[in-house]
Order: structure tokens, then sequence, then C-alpha cells
């Protein structure tokens, strides 16, 4: 029980900073950025910078909440199935993630400018 107990405290320590990330660019005034170290685009070039903030916010809060989900999933079937579904997630996620940026990019750049 106590394994448990410390492994959820560890695991929320981790998986708050990406939960709490989305919460800010879901509240976010200005346009938000998906990649490290590219500056986020200019409000001039984004057509509606709340809805592209907030489903940029909601991306991360949902692959946190993955993260939540695959623990609790993981716990009544033991370490291994946790840590299988975790790098499920890590992987599908971050390549959901991308593709979905890429997505909110063509959605939401006025027309003629370039990504």
């Amino acid at each position: 029980m106590a394994e448990i107990i410390i492994s959820a405290i560890i695991s929320l320590v981790c998986i708050a900073p990406i939960i709490i990330l989305g919460i800010v660019q879901y509240r976010s005034k200005n346009p938000v950025g998906f990649w490290s170290g590219k500056e986020p685009p200019e409000k001039e070039r984004i057509t509606d910078v709340k809805a592209y903030n907030q489903k940029h916010g909601m991306m991360w809060i949902v692959y946190g909440a993955g993260f939540i989900l695959c623990y609790v999933c993981g716990v009544p079937f033991g370490g291994g199935a946790a840590a299988v579904l975790c790098i499920i997630e890590v992987t599908g996620g971050m390549f959901g993630m991308i593709a979905y940026h890429n997505k909110l990019d063509r959605v939401y750049y006025k027309k003629g400018e370039d990504i």
C-alpha cells in the first residue's frame, strides 16, 4: 500500500506541470507556442487567438490526464502494465499532439501566411 501511495504522489508531481501548462495556455491572451525554443506566432498571424490557445491548452490537459488514467488503470494490474500504458501514452500522445498542433496551425493561421 505504501508503494502505491508514494508512486501516486510521484506521478502527480511529475504530471502536474503538464496540466498546469495546459491551464496557462488555455487562459493565455497571447498566442501560445508548442515547440521548445520556437517563438509563438504573433497575434496578427492568428485568426482567433482565444480558440487557438484554448485548443492548445486542452491538448496539454488531455495529455496529462492520459497519464493519470494510465496510472489508475495500471495499478490493479501491477507496475509492468502501468509502465506499458505510460510508454504508449508518451509515444502515441506525442505523435498525436504534433499532428494536432499542425492541424491547429493550418486552421488558425491567416490565409497566405507561412506557417
